[in-house]
């Protein structure tokens, strides 16, 4: 008689379940720009969604609490000129959010508290140092007013949005730069780029500290640190075009700790770390998966828990902050 032992979690019986309607967002023209970006971010007081625009790009900024249909003429921030890239609430001020664009501009906006009543036009501060459109922007996790943003010629820039400058411009990538990562306390800079490397960078000297191969395929990849461990998981393609991820030891490169084949989708999968439980969620753009994962420190590293599935296809992903959960 065979018995196959069960591996003991607490996490094992983890589900996802989706809001009713009226708790629901209704009536957001998402954007439909081919970008690789998660189009939209939250904390406990705004959700912010890149929509589309004529004649330039905007957001939609909707107070956290205000669910419902919204207004087709609901005010926007419309300042940028070109189609908006991505958009990320500062951590340490929650009426300040980064806005990255087609038109190489990084713009800061202050939103006032209610919420928007008209059209913003005017940014708080413009941050103008890459020479073409800007793909993502980072806040550091513990220093306020410290931004990062990456741009399509292939540099990241450190910005201090207080006084407007660049303080560190990092030029070691020679390919796009598809994600950047802060770990848990900012020491270190984790990027993923076309090039199919990985690479660990200084933030404060602007070197490499660590670099190796990543994933094989020439779709996009992302990457997160793995909270106060300082792993690093990955996600992309491989050769064969099958999604994957991996973990690895950011001080050794040269192979990862994990890779895993997940499935044979075309979306990119964006990661989510939960640090107070461990576990990660993958969630593909495009088709209405989000696995998830439950991470040790020992081998075999990762395993896989549950899924939720939707018949809706995912267009934008951000995770609200545990601080905003009753």
């Amino acid at each position: 008689m065979s018995f196959r032992a069960v591996r003991s979690s607490k996490f094992r019986h983890v589900f996802g379940t989706a809001q009713k309607h009226d708790a629901c967002y209704d009536g957001i023209r998402v954007s439909k720009n081919a970008h690789d970006s998660p189009f939209c971010s939250v904390n406990t007081k705004f959700i912010a969604i890149i929509v589309e625009a004529g004649g330039g790009g905007a957001f939609q900024v909707i107070p956290f609490a205000k669910t419902g249909r919204v207004d087709v003429n609901a005010p926007k921030v419309t300042g940028h000129k070109g189609p908006v890239l991505d958009v990320q609430w500062n951590p340490f001020n929650e009426n300040m959010i980064a806005s990255a664009s087609d038109d190489c501009f990084v713009k800061v906006w202050v939103i006032p508290d209610g919420g928007l009543t008209e059209n913003m036009t005017e940014s708080t501060v413009d941050l103008l140092g890459h020479q073409r459109r800007v793909g993502i922007v980072q806040w550091h996790p513990t220093a306020d007013n410290i931004l990062a943003s990456a741009g399509f010629d292939y540099m990241c820039i450190i910005w201090n949005v207080s006084t407007g400058e660049a303080i560190k411009r990092i030029e070691c990538h020679v390919d796009t730069i598809y994600c950047i990562s802060f770990n848990f306390d900012g020491s270190l800079l984790a990027s993923v780029s076309k090039d199919k490397k990985i690479r660990i960078i200084d933030p404060r000297e602007g070197v490499v500290r660590y670099e190796g191969q990543s994933h094989q395929g020439a779709k996009a990849a992302r990457v997160t640190f793995l909270g106060k461990d300082n792993r690093v998981l990955t996600t992309g393609f491989s050769r064969m075009s099958e999604r994957q991820y991996a973990i690895w030891d950011p001080k050794d490169l040269n192979k990862p700790l994990k890779m895993e084949m997940i499935d044979t989708g075309s979306g990119v999968l964006f990661p989510f770390f939960d640090v107070s439980t461990n576990m990660i969620y993958l969630a593909g753009k495009g088709d209405g998966n989000i696995r998830y994962y439950e991470l040790v420190s020992e081998r075999p590293y990762c395993y896989y828990l549950d899924s939720y599935s939707s018949s809706a296809p995912q267009r934008g992903l951000c995770s609200l902050p545990k601080r905003a959960v009753d």
